[in-house]
């Protein structure tokens, strides 16, 4: 991408991991600021940017911007929705997959030098019910991959999914029906306040006793304290995303250490495909914003 911007004339300064009292100091230098998921851009920093001209989000999720306030101060805000959505998509059938099978534990214990055949007997996931939570881009296309498995597909969404789901054969649910329901949930919403923690121990004792849960999109959406509450109950979770991330705290590493769960370290759109198409989208819609300037 450094490359590809280089020649477009941008004058570019990488600084990868770059701490926020560093950039406040420099932020004033640059037009244009890149920058991913982690990088909290609110009012103090769009303030000290007094030359800031765009705002692009290295992905997807906007959560950790003030676009409304960025906005206000003529400033454009780009991201690139589309680019991970296939990489998301099959990281989450690979967890659910790994859930089912206890591959985690199958090949964890053969690398150890044992042979556990018979051990860990797993389940199919034809004709199970997958419900999906969010049916954006991501959540259709999981329902899409789990339809090709021959599992049943429950989703609930706040807006009217109905003409894709008719394109998957499945079926809107409220959310209490979901939970209760399915075999397998999978989250794929956005983090706004109606989401946070959406997932708590209200909403968890819905979900019935050996389901599986799996979260790709943004660990705020769980309740990380109410979830190791239910873990015993469930059949396993499997989480690309935490609440803390890196996990420091007790909490998290209860979470993180219990037999039960399986972290990835936040790798849905770490593909090369996946990649070079961020960085192609981003750069197309930077010069979108340009030639508007």
């Amino acid at each position: 991408m450094i490359d590809n911007l280089t020649k477009y004339g941008f004058e570019v300064n990488y600084q990868p991991g770059i701490q926020r009292d560093q950039l406040l100091k420099m932020v004033a230098d640059y037009d244009v600021l890149v920058f991913r998921g982690r990088m909290r851009v609110d009012k103090e920093l769009i303030d000290l940017g007094s030359n800031l001209k765009i705002l692009a989000r290295y992905g997807v999720g906007l959560d950790n911007v003030d676009v409304d306030y960025a906005i206000s101060k003529g400033i454009a805000v780009v991201n690139v929705p589309t680019a991970s959505t296939v990489s998301v998509a099959e990281l989450t059938m690979a967890l659910i997959l790994s859930l089912f099978r206890n591959l985690y534990y199958v090949i964890h214990s053969v690398k150890t030098g044992l042979w556990p055949k018979g051990e860990f007997v797993g389940r199919e996931l034809n004709g199970k019910k997958l419900g999906i939570i969010g049916f954006g881009r991501i959540g259709g296309r999981v329902a899409y991959y789990g339809r090709a498995f021959g599992m049943k597909i429950l989703a609930y969404d706040v807006r009217n999914v109905s003409r894709e789901l008719r394109d998957v054969e499945g079926v809107q649910v409220d959310l209490t029906e979901l939970l209760s329901e399915c075999d397998v949930i999978t989250l794929h919403v956005p983090l706004t306040p109606s989401t946070y923690r959406m997932l708590n121990d209200k909403t968890l004792s819905f979900i019935r006793e050996g389901s599986f849960l799996t979260n790709v999109n943004r660990g705020e959406v769980i309740d990380t304290a109410a979830l190791i509450k239910h873990l015993d109950r469930l059949g396993g979770v499997a989480l690309d995303v935490l609440e803390e991330e890196p996990p420091r705290s007790e909490l998290m590493a209860k979470l993180v250490e219990h037999p039960k769960v399986i972290v990835t370290p936040h790798i849905g759109s770490e593909t090369v495909e996946a990649m070079d198409r961020l960085a192609d989208e981003l750069i197309h819609n930077i010069l979108e914003v340009i030639r508007w300037l």
